[in-house]
């Protein structure tokens, strides 16, 4: 090739790469703005949630739906679009939760974008990727919550419960798989993070977690 033929090839090039569309030349990081909560009294609301749907492109009631599943609690939307949670949630938690909804539910597994859609066939919750024509079923995750739920409680073990109850002696109660787990120093409708102390049939004794134990 002369070198007339390559300056020619460069220059066309350039002029190529000059009307490029923006989304095409440059990709942004997709990201979901912070979770902004707070903490009022034994509920939590979540300020900006229609931002995050707006940001996901989701409908608002599977997200919503899935947080209340993943975090363990109760909750519902008001005209402002605000979320109550019942129970003291800190951000970082939420936000993990929705990252996990994210991973799941908008991301494409094969281009990584968030180009995706959801639809239906023969029941199956399919993804669907409108940037590189990839999809994939989104399976449920029932067998392996159960799983969890039927394992044998042990001394020494940690884990969060919901305090649904307040029993006669004032300890909260919660309940996990076949388990009635008493945590004193608790409010009924706190997220805590439980020590299991003694286990005696179905019922559990614990402490929140740095209380009472090293």
């Amino acid at each position: 090739m002369s070198e007339n033929n390559i300056d020619d090839y460069d220059v066309l090039l350039t002029r190529a790469r000059e009307k490029l569309p923006e989304e095409i030349s440059h990709h942004e990081r997709f990201q979901v703005p912070p979770v902004d909560s707070f903490v009022e009294g034994n509920t939590t609301i979540f300020r900006n949630f229609p931002e995050i749907v707006d940001t996901l492109n989701r409908d608002s009631d599977r997200l919503l739906k899935f947080l209340l599943r993943e975090l363990g609690t109760a909750g519902e939307i008001e005209e402002s679009g605000r979320i109550i949670f019942k129970g003291k949630l800190g951000s970082k938690k939420i936000e993990e939760k929705i990252d996990n909804f994210v991973e799941r539910y908008v991301l494409c597994t094969e281009c990584g974008k968030p180009d995706t859609r959801l639809s239906k066939e023969d029941r199956i919750t399919i993804l669907q990727c409108d940037a590189c024509g990839a999809h994939r079923p989104i399976r449920g995750k029932k067998r392996k919550v159960q799983a969890i739920e039927d394992k044998d409680l042990r001394p020494g073990e940690v884990c969060d419960v919901l305090i649904q109850d307040i029993g006669r002696e004032g300890d909260g109660v919660a309940r996990q798989g076949k388990y009635v787990i008493y945590v004193p120093g608790t409010t009924k409708g706190e997220m805590v993070k439980v020590r299991i102390n003694n286990v005696s049939g179905t019922l559990a004794f614990g402490t929140l977690v740095g209380e009472g134990s090293s």
